[in-house]
């Protein structure tokens, strides 16, 4: 079965570019670049061309999701397998691929209408190091794993979720049953990978977006650290404090971005261990920030 192979870049409507611009470079230590038209720029992370896309279009929500594949020939099987899974596709121009920094992408939707793309052929710059917005003990952490994960919003129930992804070649399933007082039934998330990377994508949180957040991974510890400090010393709206998860061993925490969904940054991930297990809870930490209010959780408790 041809699989993608990692999560290679993402595209975000934001109202602030501007807003945007101070929060990645001075919270965060993404690198912002010029874009190729007005009203868009690109983040980077490492020596891709980028790895976000901003454009303002007032959404302040996802727009769409960047998959890769290795190459020519598994790009090709890519369409075909989505296609005989009854998956509509349609690959992009020229000028598309050209927009995308990439050799080739085909356009298509998740069940619960989230825009994915596959491409193949990343524009790399070794020529331009990526150089941080602001000082940094270490870089992020990119590389095989792709540069990082997201939790998405789902509305087409878990198991039609599970067989689309399992149709781009990712693994995964149930990972977390958390007990609900009150409830008959755990509140259950659904996490699917496609490298060494523990998880990719996450579903099952309520967002009125489709983004509910994205995480960045350090290299070094002490930038979590550094991090937290920065964002403590800059009064950025803090989402949900330092912990550990127990799936993906992810020491981090989320704070809220201009857009009103989280980011998550972190260190010490480890590798997917290709077998399931459940969890109820976390390891420690991770306690919501209470009565922060974001358009795209409403109210976190």
């Amino acid at each position: 079965m041809t699989a993608v192979t990692e999560l290679g870049y993402l595209g975000l409507g934001v109202k602030s570019i501007e807003d945007w611009k101070q929060y990645a470079a001075n919270i965060v230590g993404l690198e912002v670049a010029d874009g190729d038209v007005a009203d868009q720029c690109f983040l980077r992370m490492d020596e891709w061309h980028h790895r976000i896309e901003l454009k303002e279009d007032g959404t302040d929500d996802l727009a769409y999701i960047g998959l890769r594949v290795a190459g020519v020939e598994e790009f090709r099987e890519m369409k075909e397998q989505l296609e005989l899974g009854g998956v509509k596709v349609r690959v992009g121009t020229a000028e598309e691929a050209s927009e995308r920094h990439v050799l080739e992408v085909m356009k298509i939707e998740d069940p619960s209408g989230i825009p994915i793309e596959v491409f193949h052929g990343p524009h790399i710059l070794p020529n331009v190091p990526f150089h941080s917005g602001r000082r940094m003990h270490g870089r992020f952490k990119t590389g095989e794993g792709g540069f990082g994960h997201m939790l998405l919003r789902e509305t087409a129930g878990l198991e039609k979720t599970y067989e689309f992804y399992r149709l781009l070649g990712m693994r995964g399933g149930i990972e977390y049953k958390i007990p609900v007082p009150g409830q008959p039934k755990p509140f259950e998330l659904l996490f699917m990978h496609c490298n060494s990377r523990d998880h990719t994508f996450a579903f099952g949180a309520p967002s009125k977006k489709r983004i509910n957040h994205v995480m960045f991974e350090f290299e070094e510890f002490d930038d979590v650290g550094l991090a937290q400090e920065v964002v403590d010393n800059n009064k950025v709206q803090l989402g949900v404090k330092l912990g550990k998860h127990s799936n993906d061993h992810m020491y981090s925490f989320y704070i809220i971005t201009p857009s009103g969904w989280m980011n998550e940054l972190g260190w010490g991930g480890r590798a997917a261990t290709y077998q399931s297990e459940y969890y109820q809870r976390d390891v420690y930490g991770h306690q919501p920030e209470e009565g922060v209010v974001t358009p795209a959780l409403e109210v976190i408790s």
